[in-house]
């Protein structure tokens, strides 16, 4: 099965499993009726996931397009990098954030967006910045950016659902009648598994598909080293700067992950240990007779 066709797959998986939480919560806080309301709003839900999830998810980022008057290199280089991998140019978004980090969004390639924060910017030379743009192409070619954007849309939604459900049994909002729904105590553990669920799924999409786009982008900009530098610069950079507006139902979208995990934490952080993927990468950088510092 082709990429393009697991991440349609993945990404009918994701909303189906929204709708289910969706109508759970509906029935348990107002029986037959809640199904209804909830189904005509999980309908809609997927709609907007599928059609708006990225212009959401730059929204949360109060991201803005970067004109390619505005910064004509940065355009060169991601035009240079479109046509290698042929694919459409994507527009450029920019973060005004100064932890150093970059995604891309979009449903299709047609319709791609690449956003780097104004960290990334200032802290990258060319060849990293290249390398950093050869990788968020990668997810763009591999069909990764709309179940990535829609994860986000499908986080955020369950984490505001799952706040209000808790809310709303601890003021009464639920009837005790177990044949009309409305029980308390199973909505309340609905409200406290929907999370986990999310972030397993955001682990599943994010783990793999972090090192093909690697692979995928160093062969793009055939500059392994250039990626692995800027790999080592952000992973040190974004520690020490909190991210503005980045938060945990996002963070796997992001090529490092915004927020450091340690302990066990690290088993369910979104991305694979940034040490193993500089490892692949300088395997790769090897074989092609690259020094990497």
């Amino acid at each position: 099965m082709s990429w393009k066709l697991t991440n349609w797959f993945k990404t009918g998986i994701l909303l189906s499993v929204l709708s289910g939480i969706l109508i759970s919560f509906g029935y348990f806080a107002g029986g037959r009726g809640g199904i209804i309301i909830a189904g005509v709003f999980a309908i809609g839900l997927n709609f907007f996931s599928y059609w708006f999830s990225d212009k959401i998810v730059l929204k949360m980022h109060h991201a803005k397009e970067i004109l390619p008057e505005e910064n004509p290199e940065l355009y060169e280089i991601i035009s240079r990098l479109s046509q290698r991998a042929s694919i459409p140019i994507p527009k450029i978004f920019l973060i005004p954030d100064d932890s150093p980090n970059a995604f891309a969004t979009g449903r299709n390639p047609s319709h791609a967006v690449v956003a780097v924060n104004r960290g990334l910017l200032n802290l990258l030379n060319r060849d990293e910045i290249e390398g950093v743009l050869s990788h968020e192409l990668s997810h763009v070619k591999n069909y990764d950016i709309l179940i990535s954007s829609v994860a986000a849309t499908v986080a955020t939604a369950i984490m505001m659902i799952s706040s209000m459900v808790k809310w709303g049994a601890i003021f009464g909002g639920f009837s005790s009648d177990d044949d009309e729904g409305g029980n308390i105590f199973v909505a309340l553990a609905i409200a406290i598994i929907a999370p986990i669920v999310a972030t397993i799924i955001q682990m599943s999409i994010s783990r793999s598909r972090e090192y093909l786009a690697d692979a995928t982008g160093a062969k793009l900009s055939g500059n392994p080293a250039g990626l692995i530098s800027a790999l080592k610069k952000l992973g040190a950079y974004s520690n020490k700067i909190p991210p503005k507006y980045a938060n945990e139902t996002v963070s796997h979208m992001y090529i490092i992950n915004p927020f450091s995990a340690k302990g066990l934490a690290k088993l369910m952080s979104t991305h694979p240990p940034l040490e193993e993927r500089i490892a692949h990468l300088t395997e790769i950088a090897q074989e092609r007779g690259q020094n990497v510092y």
